[in-house]
């Protein structure tokens, strides 16, 4: 008999459908205090959670029974995934369930903004008759522009269409084959902006796209455009936005999610005349209410067991996971995609592996998956996880296959990778110092012994003396301490490659005082 604790309020049909289940108990049980819920979880196999419940480490640290947290919705921020990982807890979510709900708030809220329906529905409540006050525009013949082509930009892209709106799409992850299956034309952020009527955010929020409507890339857009946000709260500047909204940068703007939620009373947005703002309504339908609890429900049944581990965010592949001894490789593997992501040139576009040693070499699917998992990641949502990765690789036009030849150091079980993107390849191999420890043993030409972990300098230079010395100069000043310096080199006055692991993060201006010495040829900062 297998014992589940539902502690948020879940949709009645999920709750029944666990309980039609013979051999699952199921308690609800809303309202725990984190030391109630810490103390009661040890009696229970799994875990439903929506939001409100919080599941940290304290809390599973003596949850020893507990095979499954399962996370009704998407987000996963109320979750310590790596707490859970480290005890063998199994973390899903349900990231498809609200889509089609995302995908028609949007249309609505591309409506309501269009025609004023808020403001004309508030001055007939207040006794007003003034229809030509409320007069405003339709869809029909306007181009949209939809940043992020997952599943909820792609629902968006056939509503708009069934409104004769042209539209166009960034998304530098989709290959063009996509875009012509869509019959959309792919274009990069600013075309998009200077050519869009409307402007509708899908993309997943990461270090690149955090504030990505700002002050320069909302003064590209059309003086008459509107601004959709269904997506993230932190994808927008807010201060920014307001000021273009006052000043007539652009007309209008629908804003369904804040970067503080609920937005304070010194929000810059809130009841300005010309924009749209509700509560974070994406995903409030009762159908998707309704399937995010069903979802949850079938997916910890079969989880408990040993059918599918569909929409797990952490771990396994198969019912006989080795959970201990292949979680390092994986880990090891999903440093090398993290570098490979953020050194690329461009979007990447293929993926080779190679595996070398009898204790891998049965890991071919699960390595690969979190190599994808890695790169995905860095520009897709978190619902990226080792069981989705190959199929989202597949539809953003990343190839993977199976290859030799790749590694030229001399390690008895080693994980090499080549990426390629348009004009380039890079390959990277990684090994584990002691059966545990990632390291990168080979960068292309450069041979290596790389600590990837952690607040990590990566510097391309010309190899001439007094660079390592300019280098750890300026960050001395600035107070960054060095906690381990790697470089390598293919040939004596060529350029050399360094890793360099730092205590703390380098300020934008330290970072500009390192990319101006004179044999700097490439450098950036990544958070490993």
């Amino acid at each position: 008999m297998f014992s589940v604790l539902v502690s948020d309020k879940l949709g009645e049909a999920g709750v029944e459908r666990l309980e039609q289940e013979p051999d699952v108990q199921v308690d609800v049980r809303t309202g725990l205090t984190k030391e109630q819920l810490a103390g009661v979880l040890s009696d229970y196999d799994a875990l439903i959670i929506r939001s409100a419940t919080k599941v940290d480490a304290e809390v599973l640290e003596g949850a020893r029974k507990l095979r499954i947290v399962g996370r009704a919705g998407i987000g996963i921020d109320n979750v310590d995934v790596r707490a859970a990982t480290g005890k063998g807890v199994i973390v899903m979510n349900t990231p498809q369930a609200n889509a089609i709900a995302t995908a028609e708030h949007t249309m609505t809220m591309m409506l309501a903004v269009s025609r004023n329906t808020a403001q004309a529905h508030e001055s007939v409540a207040q006794g007003n008759w003034e229809r030509s006050k409320y007069t405003g525009q339709q869809l029909f013949d306007k181009t949209l522009g939809i940043v992020g082509l997952g599943q909820i930009g792609r629902l968006v892209v056939q509503r708009a269409k069934a409104f004769k709106m042209e539209v166009i799409a960034c998304d530098p992850y989709v290959s063009e084959d996509i875009g012509r299956e869509l019959e959309i034309q792919l274009v990069d952020l600013n075309e998009l902006l200077s050519k869009a009527d409307y402007v509708s955010l899908h993309t997943s929020m990461s270090p690149e796209t955090e504030n990505m409507i700002n002050e320069k890339t909302l003064g590209l857009m059309k003086p008459d455009a509107i601004l959709i946000n269904s997506a993230r709260g932190k994808l927008v500047d807010e201060a920014a936005l307001a000021t273009a909204l006052k000043t007539g940068v652009i007309k209008a703007a629908a804003i369904d999610v804040f970067r503080h939620e609920p937005p304070g009373e010194d929000n810059p947005l809130i009841g300005l005349p010309n924009i749209l703002h509700v509560p974070h309504l994406g995903a409030s339908t009762v159908e998707a209410q309704r399937d995010v609890a069903l979802q949850i429900a079938e997916q910890v049944i079969d989880a408990l067991h040993n059918r599918d581990f569909r929409n797990s965010v952490n771990m396994p592949f198969l019912p006989d996971f080795d959970f201990e001894k292949t979680m390092p490789y994986l880990n090891l593997a999903e440093k090398i995609g993290h570098l490979h992501f953020h050194m690329a040139s461009g979007p990447i576009r293929s993926v080779e592996i190679e595996l070398q040693g009898e204790a891998i070499k049965e890991l071919l699917r699960p390595i690969a998956a979190a190599i994808l998992k890695a790169i995905l990641q860095g520009f897709l949502e978190d619902s990226v996880n080792y069981i989705n990765a190959p199929v989202l690789a597949e539809q953003h036009g990343i190839s993977v296959a199976q290859s030799k030849g790749l590694g030229s150091v001399p390690y008895a079980h080693l994980i090499s990778c080549r990426v390629h993107w348009e004009g380039g390849s890079r390959t990277i191999s990684g090994a584990l110092f002691g059966g545990v420890h990632p390291r990168i043993v080979q960068i292309s030409k450069y041979h290596m012994d790389v600590d990837p972990s952690g607040i990590v300098l990566v510097m391309l230079n010309e190899d001439v003396p007094g660079v390592i010395g300019r280098i750890g100069s300026i960050l001395g000043n600035h107070k960054v301490n060095i906690g381990e310096w790697r470089l390598g080199r293919a040939q004596k006055g060529g350029q050399a490659l360094s890793f360099v692991n730092l205590d703390s993060y380098p300020s934008d201006e330290v970072i500009d005082e390192l990319r101006n010495v004179e044999a700097v040829v490439k450098l950036q900062v990544l958070n490993l």
